[in-house]
């Protein structure tokens, strides 16, 4: 059975007491987490370390990074690597968000590198990709999404790629007004999954957790989450409100 997860990313949001207040809100509301599920929040670096001491020791909830560098240390001013990460207890980060991708030109091989670094530092990487609204309209986001696996995943052992999550962004479908169906979603998440097993086996594939991050929301959640390839969501703007987030972990199938 697949880690059914629940993922925030609050990407550059909330002060440092806001943070504090959103963190403990939901986890009050959310006082265990259920074996076979997990609930991520990856927060501002800054908050990092404030975020897991308010987690605790709670079972299956997890502070994670936003991103990191694909160097352990250096001249690398503004960066953060995962020897910092470690040293607060922080063993997860986010690679490749869109965001990242469209903003910063973080290209598929540089990804690669930091996928590498991640692992081998037992740092779990929630692996970002997906297509924009030009290529959709195209028909080639398969094409797309595949080249994504490809170029920065593929090169990595049996092993290795059952220690990373997955998280497909239909960047077309996010702030664009248009909507992607539970079955546009299942529909590629399925593809993804067949592409992986196509290299790796479909005893491999079963084993990697696919998320949805999609514009999440406590109304379609439950929708999507029951599709057979969507393992949980990665959310953004629900997951800055409490109640919200929290009814998103209580749809995880």
């Amino acid at each position: 059975m697949r880690t059914q997860i629940a993922a925030a990313n609050w990407k550059m949001n909330l002060t440092l007491q806001q943070g504090q207040d959103l963190l403990s809100h939901i986890l009050s509301k959310s006082t265990s987490v259920r074996e076979g599920h997990a609930v991520i929040f990856a927060v501002p670096a800054p908050y990092l370390q404030a975020a897991k001491e308010i987690v605790g020791d709670r079972q299956n909830v997890y502070i994670s990074a936003q991103n990191i560098y694909s160097k352990t240390s250096g001249a690398y001013t503004g960066e953060v690597s995962v020897e910092m990460l470690k040293s607060v207890g922080v063993y997860h980060t986010l690679i490749g968000h869109s965001e990242r991708r469209e903003y910063f030109g973080e290209s598929n091989q540089f990804l690669a590198d930091k996928v590498d670094i991640a692992l081998a530092s037992n740092v779990t990487p929630i692996f970002c990709l997906g297509e924009s609204l030009e290529i959709r309209e195209s028909g080639k986001q398969n094409e797309f999404v595949a080249t994504q696996l490809e170029q920065s995943l593929f090169h990595l052992s049996a092993d290795q790629i059952t220690k990373i999550i997955i998280a497909y962004e239909p960047i077309w479908a996010i702030g664009t007004g248009k909507t992607a169906s539970s079955e546009q979603a299942e529909e590629i998440q399925k593809f993804l999954r067949d592409h992986l097993a196509g290299k790796y086996g479909q005893e491999i594939a079963d084993q990697i957790s696919i998320l949805y991050g999609g514009s999440v929301k406590p109304g379609n959640a439950k929708e999507l989450f029951g599709q057979a390839d969507i393992d949980g969501g990665l959310v953004g703007g629900a997951s800055l409100v409490a109640d919200d987030f929290v009814a998103i972990i209580d749809a995880l199938s």
